[in-house]
C-alpha cells in the first residue's frame, strides 16, 4: 500500500513538472535575433572589407607585426589538428562580446583571420565548403561558403575594425607557410 501511494505521488510530482516545463516552452517571447540589423550592417561591412582583403606575403608580414592576432575560429577539434603557427583560437560558435574581449581586448588591434577555403592539398583538416549548387531564379548557381565572411562580419559588428582577411587559395605544401598541431606535419 506504502508503495502504490509512493507511487501516486512520484507519478503527479512528474506530471506537474513536465506541465510548468511544457507552459515555459510554450512562452511567446522572441529570440533575439534581428535579421533586418544584421542585413543593414552587411553593405557596411562590404565596403569596409574591400580593402581589407590580403595576400599571404602581406599576411605573413602583418602577423610579425607586435600585437598582430592570427585568429582561427574554426572547430576546436581541426583547430587542434592544424592550424597556422601562431594563431589562436575561438571557435565561431563561441563569440560572444566577452569571449572576444576576453582573447583581443583592444578593438584596435591587427587581426588576421583564414577558415578552410583559403587552403589546398588537405582537406582532412582545411575541408573547404567550396561549391554548393543552390536554385537561383530557376537555375543552377554556385555559391562558396565560407567561414571568413561571418567571421569578419562579427568581428565588426562587434566593434573590431583593424581586421584583414586572407584572400589567397594556398597549398598547404608552401614553404612559406608553417603550421602547427597535431597533424602538422
Amino acid at each position: 500500500m506504502k508503495i502504490k501511494i509512493f507511487t501516486i505521488i512520484l507519478c503527479s510530482l512528474a506530471s506537474l513538472c513536465n506541465a510548468q516545463t511544457t507552459s515555459t516552452i510554450k512562452s511567446k517571447r522572441k529570440a533575439i535575433v534581428d535579421f533586418d540589423a544584421y542585413e543593414k550592417l552587411i553593405p557596411e561591412v562590404k565596403a569596409h572589407r574591400k580593402n581589407k582583403l590580403i595576400d599571404l606575403p602581406t599576411f605573413l608580414k602583418m602577423a610579425k607585426e607586435k600585437g598582430a592576432v592570427i585568429l582561427d575560429t574554426r572547430s576546436d577539434s581541426l583547430f587542434k589538428r592544424k592550424h597556422v603557427k601562431g594563431a589562436i583560437h575561438l571557435n565561431f560558435a563561441d563569440f560572444t562580446q566577452q569571449n572576444l574581449l576576453r582573447i583581443i581586448p583592444n578593438a584596435d588591434t591587427k587581426i588576421l583571420i583564414y577558415c578552410n577555403n583559403n587552403f589546398i592539398d588537405d582537406q582532412a583538416n582545411f575541408a573547404s565548403k567550396v561549391v554548393v549548387p543552390v536554385l537561383v531564379k530557376k537555375k543552377i548557381a554556385p555559391i562558396s561558403l565560407a567561414l571568413n565572411i561571418p567571421t569578419y562580419i562579427n568581428l565588426y559588428g562587434y566593434g573590431y575594425r583593424n581586421v584583414y582577411e586572407l584572400s589567397e587559395l594556398v597549398s598547404i605544401l608552401d614553404k612559406r607557410i608553417t603550421f602547427e598541431g597535431t597533424y602538422a606535419n
